[in-house]
């Protein structure tokens, strides 16, 4: 039977009072161990905000999952953070550990996935950071009264997303650094890993410059189709 080692966080002290955000988790979890050979054998709660690094409660579930073998739990990728470069701590951890991973509401994900979803929240915060500040200087430019944030539309924010990664993938020496990072990736190979073989194959950003982890993230995500997760064909030239 499979074991599991529950984390759950709620981002304040009333929430973790009253329940609210914690019984939908635990819910989720239960949902998702139902009809298994699984069981969870203890759990932890954290009351803490999401951008926070430090975590002495997800500290102590890794540990748990360390002394009984266990696999970690979640119900939602979110409970554990949505920045990029504390997933991508974690996913390397869990890896080095030898620690299994499971989201309930996407079972199938393992560290991989969760490597590359944090990729993509880096990405895509990147992206949403430039352009409100681009819509911004040119509101402002042409006299309108600044709004917030908040008001641009999922609809703006993806075809931005959309004409971003059109010019990169129109760039040629894009496209085959891009053919260079595929395999590799396939392999197991992590970005800073694949960036060091770039800069000495001789590989070189648009803007000439040598390849960092950041950036041969970027180049490989752009030629993804973030809808389903696959890999877009593309002509090597």
């Amino acid at each position: 039977m499979q074991q599991y080692i529950g984390y759950y966080r709620v981002s304040t002290r009333g929430q973790g009072k009253s329940g609210l955000g914690l019984e939908a988790q635990r819910t989720a979890v239960r949902n998702f161990l139902k009809g298994k050979q699984a069981t969870e054998i203890d759990s932890f709660t954290e009351v803490e905000s999401g951008k926070k690094f430090d975590r002495p409660i997800l500290r102590q579930a890794i540990d748990k999952c360390k002394q009984t073998g266990s696999k970690l739990l979640v119900a939602k990728l979110d409970r554990l953070s949505r920045n990029a470069k504390f997933l991508f701590t974690l996913k390397d951890e869990l890896e080095d550990a030898g620690i299994g991973f499971t989201i309930a509401d996407m079972p199938e994900a393992n560290t991989l996935v969760l490597g590359f979803m944090a990729s993509l929240a880096q990405y895509e915060a990147e992206l949403i950071s430039t352009r409100t500040k681009e819509g911004l200087t040119e509101a402002k430019r042409k006299g309108k009264k600044i709004g917030s944030p908040q008001n641009l539309t999922k609809e703006a924010r993806q075809k931005a997303l959309s004409t971003i990664r059109d010019k990169a993938r129109s760039d040629v020496d894009t496209r085959k650094a891009f053919h260079f990072i595929q395999p590799r990736r396939e392999q197991g190979w992590s970005y800073a890993k694949i960036a060091s073989a770039l800069n000495k194959e001789g590989y070189r950003t648009r803007n000439n410059k040598l390849f960092f982890p950041s950036q041969t993230r970027r180049v490989f995500m752009r030629y993804l189709d973030v809808n389903n997760y696959t890999l877009i064909k593309s002509t090597n030239e």
